[in-house]
């Protein structure tokens, strides 16, 4: 008897569980995938192929190669091993991608509890010892003698399982699973800004340098301007005012100086933290702006694939997934629910006896219907339903933050590539100043004070060259970063 009771018990509740899981059916809308941009370009009419190029060095024409998906690892394209080398560094050692790693882990495992808490029944064992005294009298026996104290020993497992008939569970599992993409993606948007952090300074660290190089040499001809017009004002030569005006501008460019040294340190405190490390314990490497190779074919990939390879599109994607979810949760909130319990155990007086067989059991079934809730239930639901209006837009908002993004670093490179030209050219016409004023220098044409003034100009347009080819660079890795440089599978 007592085996078919426990027999009886595990089929209903298996029977019960797969009833639970297969039969019914999940409220809420399902979550389709948002269509992907319709343009075929990123600016307005005729996108271009290609920029002008320039003289010297990252002087050379880029040519967009459209429709081509960006390399993983698209920093290698500059062609630095040093650059490679701090990226790597970085992607391994920094704290932020960590704590992203960590986040991803606990999205994950949170998913894990809900799913084992509510696709299987729930089954507890447990034991106790209770020491009973029983009054008869009180419960309306008489004529029999009063038992004394005695102790009870219950050892008993209790199955436990609710019936997921309209959903509820497996629309809160299905929103937890698109949480676990969104830490996935945002694990994913975090490496990739990372390495265009890291990219960014790296050409920022040597631009700086060469304008600290450039000033330096600037700073040194101005000094020796202002060393003749200083004799040649005590010679009557010239006047106090033009003493004035080239020791002012010899201190402009001796002012120039300290900024970019402090933009300089700055920088390299940006880089050793971006590396997982203490400033001061850093040893970062220096980099020289012209042995970076400027990307002459940039991959573009079209605005229809954009939403699939940014991280930061897919994450917001995952939440507007998330949300859906949350709307289903809530509905089946408005529904019945039917749980199911059984239990059976063993009850004695004796501990030893515990193992003499199942002698207690129950098996029980319970339906809850929310009647009157003063419109909680309703309120929840018109709540998960303007979240999921708001995650929308979200991502509706990220999707033309990223098409702008590009936009931006196309026209920027349109116009890094024109500057640069100009800026080459200016360089070339003051080359080619100075070596006619050398020449006139050298036949008596000329005081050595005007050669000067030539070399002057000269390292005054190598220095604003110097500023127009770091643009150009950082631009181009913004390119690359805003097409969804750096990501890996993120199917």
């Amino acid at each position: 008897m007592v085996k078919s009771a426990v027999d009886g018990t595990r089929r209903m509740l298996v029977s019960a569980a797969i009833v639970g899981m297969l039969a019914g059916c999940a409220v809420g809308q399902d979550f389709r995938r948002p269509d992907p941009p319709a343009a075929s370009t990123y600016l307005p009419g005729a996108q271009p192929s290609e920029t002008v190029a320039a003289k010297g060095p990252g002087g050379a024409k880029q040519r967009f190669d459209i429709g081509t998906d960006i390399p993983s690892e698209w920093w290698l394209l500059f062609r630095s091993e040093s650059l490679d080398r701090l990226v790597r560094i970085a992607l391994e050692e920094n704290p932020t991608l960590a704590q992203a790693r960590a986040r991803l882990a606990q999205a994950r495992e949170d998913l894990n509890a809900r799913s084992g808490a509510t696709r299987y029944p729930a089954a507890d064992a447990g034991i106790s010892v209770t020491r009973r005294k029983v009054n008869l009298d009180s419960l309306g026996v008489t004529n029999v003698p009063e038992p004394g104290p005695f102790t009870l020993y219950n050892a008993s497992i209790s199955v436990s399982y609710a019936l997921d008939l309209f959903g509820g569970n497996r629309r809160a599992l299905e929103g937890l699973g698109a949480k676990v993409d969104y830490r996935k993606f945002e694990l994913e948007a975090a490496r990739r800004t990372l390495a265009a952090n890291v990219v960014n300074a790296a050409i920022r660290q040597a631009s700086l340098r060469a304008r600290i190089g450039k000033a330096q040499d600037l700073l040194e001809a101005q000094g020796r301007q202002s060393a003749i017009t200083e004799d040649r004002y005590k010679a009557g030569g010239v006047s106090a005012l033009d003493v004035r005006n080239q020791n002012m501008l010899l201190d402009q460019t001796r002012a120039l100086l300290p900024p970019l040294g402090g933009q300089l340190a700055q920088v390299s405190h940006q880089l050793a933290v971006y590396l997982g490390r203490e400033p001061a314990a850093a040893t970062i490497d220096e980099f020289d702006l012209d042995t970076l190779h400027l990307p002459e074919e940039v991959p573009l990939s079209l605005p229809s694939s954009l939403a699939r390879k940014r991280p930061d599109i897919r994450a917001a994607e995952a939440l507007w997934h998330q949300a859906c979810a949350n709307v289903g949760v809530a509905t089946a909130d408005l529904f019945p629910k039917i749980t199911i319990n059984g239990s059976l155990g063993s009850q004695r007086t004796g501990s030893g006896d515990l193992p003499s067989g199942v002698n207690v059991w129950s098996i029980a079934g319970n339906l809850m219907q929310p009647i009157f809730r003063g419109g909680e239930l309703r309120a929840r639901k018109r709540s998960a339903v303007a979240a999921y209006d708001e995650a929308a837009a979200v991502y509706r908002q990220t999707v033309l933050q990223g098409l702008q993004e590009v936009a931006d670093a196309l026209s920027a490179l349109e116009m890094d590539a024109r500057t640069l030209q100009a800026q080459a050219d200016a360089v070339e016409h003051a080359r080619a100043g100075y070596g006619i004023a050398r020449q006139q220098y050298l036949l008596g044409g000329i005081s050595h004070l005007a050669l000067l003034d030539a070399q002057r100009q000269l390292l005054q347009s190598e220095f604003d060259r110097v500023q127009a080819q770091a643009d150009r660079y950082a631009d181009t890795a913004a390119l690359l970063h805003a097409l969804g440089g750096g990501w890996r599978d993120l199917e």
